[in-house]
């Protein structure tokens, strides 16, 4: 490869991580950014030239994951991630390189996946609450008019045995 292919190919590289939509965080294995990428830096409200050399719990919350991958030279895969106070979802992958000391996650936002799954369930909800209250309000009604049935039947009833016993004793 000639250099100038390497050149070529380093920018390629540094455009692909520029732009990539997926929030990419690299950090030491004492869990301290190194890089972040415009994407991140959406994702989490900050500024990338501030943040880099801090320990990345101050933005993530909880890297346990981060070391976890780094102590155990493996991947994690996280399906789900809240980030409450960014109202943000994100599915992450977390994998070392030990070559080069660092630790590299890619997060892919998901949080309009999760408010859709989130309205699809309070519609379900929704939808059983007035199912529900439909068929309450029809059982009363059926109840309502058995009772006054019941009731006309009952003075139809004494009605009849009156005249009856009127006609037996005349």
């Amino acid at each position: 490869m000639s250099p100038n292919n390497r050149e070529n190919e380093k920018s390629l590289s540094e455009l692909l991580w520029e732009y990539d939509p997926n929030g990419l965080i690299v950090v030491d294995p004492d869990i301290n950014i190194k890089l972040v990428n415009p994407s991140f830096c959406e994702m989490f409200a900050i500024d990338r030239k501030k943040i880099t050399g801090t320990p990345a719990s101050q933005i993530l919350g909880d890297v346990s994951n981060f070391q976890k991958s780094w102590n155990e030279n493996r991947v994690i895969r996280i399906r789900e991630k809240e980030y409450p106070h960014r109202q943000l979802w994100v599915k992450k992958v977390i994998f070392p390189i030990p070559e080069q000391k660092i630790v590299a996650c890619i997060m892919v936002d998901i949080t309009a996946e999760m408010q859709q799954r989130q309205e699809m369930v309070n519609f379900k909800s929704e939808t059983v609450k007035k199912v529900n209250e439909v068929v309450d309000n029809q059982m009363k009604v059926a109840q309502e008019i058995a009772g006054l049935l019941g009731e006309t039947t009952a003075e139809t009833k004494v009605s009849l045995l009156k005249i009856i016993e009127m006609v037996e004793h005349s």
